[in-house]
């Protein structure tokens, strides 16, 4: 018989004990988006522990909206190196360009991302940045608070991650790097906004100028377009693969072999 008090403590004990790996990890990334989930996988692959933050209760960022709500989803070379690695199946339609649909493209790079050991927390907002001074400041994890609390606006005080690096994988709000444009001035950072649309040439941007922000915050994905102001590309997510991975091979060069 299943009782009822049994799956409270086997849903709590299980949860706790998960938490309590978390307080402290290698990489925290904001956001399973693609270049979010793209980063989680090469990153725990590497042996990195990767903890991903979302903040609705689903996964997959813009993925799932494709173009117009359609359920294709276009890519372009080499991204689909990256998509046959995950096992999607894609369609080649011309020399460069690929489609395949938008619900495996989600579903795979999740499932690719766990399987190596990445940690995917659904419901959860980073309200804040930890910090440590230096000649400049340096972040040094993230500030934690459900959705459903900052949602219903009680005054409820949040807990801390400690992280060697943060990656804003959040989209077009770049919510992390926000945070820290607000707090620390002195850094000179400015969320200006992506542009209008430019296809080509914000997927070549986008992945260009991921990287570092400050020490210990990088960013991927639309959060790159929106500090940099480079064009929007619209429903295509060869970038947005492509810089996902750039970022984990930035983030694993700086931190592989170093202690926390």
């Amino acid at each position: 018989m299943i009782e009822e008090e049994q799956i409270t403590r086997l849903i709590i004990e299980r949860t706790m004990k998960d938490w309590l790996n978390l307080a402290e990890v290698d990489v925290v990334i904001v956001g399973a988006g693609p270049a979010g989930l793209t980063a989680a996988y090469y990153l725990s692959k590497a042996g990195l522990s990767t903890v991903v933050f979302e903040r609705r209760l689903s996964f997959g960022g813009g993925i799932g909206g494709g173009g117009m709500l359609f359920h294709k989803i276009v890519i372009q070379h080499p991204a689909d190196e990256i998509l046959k690695e995950l096992g999607c199946r894609i369609e080649r339609v011309t020399e460069n360009l690929y489609v395949l649909d938008n619900v495996e493209m989600i579903a795979k790079l999740a499932s690719s991302a766990i399987d190596v050991g990445a940690k995917i927390i659904l419901g959860v907002t980073v309200e804040d940045v930890i910090f440590r001074d230096g000649l400049s400041p340096k972040i040094a994890g993230v500030v934690v608070q459900w959705t459903a609390v900052t949602m219903s606006e009680l005054h409820v005080d949040p807990l801390g991650v400690k992280a060697r690096a943060v990656i804003d994988c959040t989209g077009h709000p770049a919510e992390v790097l926000s945070i820290v444009a607000r707090k620390f001035p002195e850094l000179g950072l400015e969320i200006k906004g992506e542009r209008a649309m430019w296809a080509s040439e914000g997927e070549r941007l986008v992945v260009e100028k991921t990287g570092e922000i400050c020490d210990g915050l990088w960013a991927a994905g639309m959060a790159v377009a929106a500090i940099y102001s480079t064009p929007r590309m619209g429903p295509i997510f060869g970038g947005m693969i492509l810089s996902g991975r750039k970022v984990s091979e930035m983030v694993i060069s700086k931190l592989k072999g170093k202690n926390i």
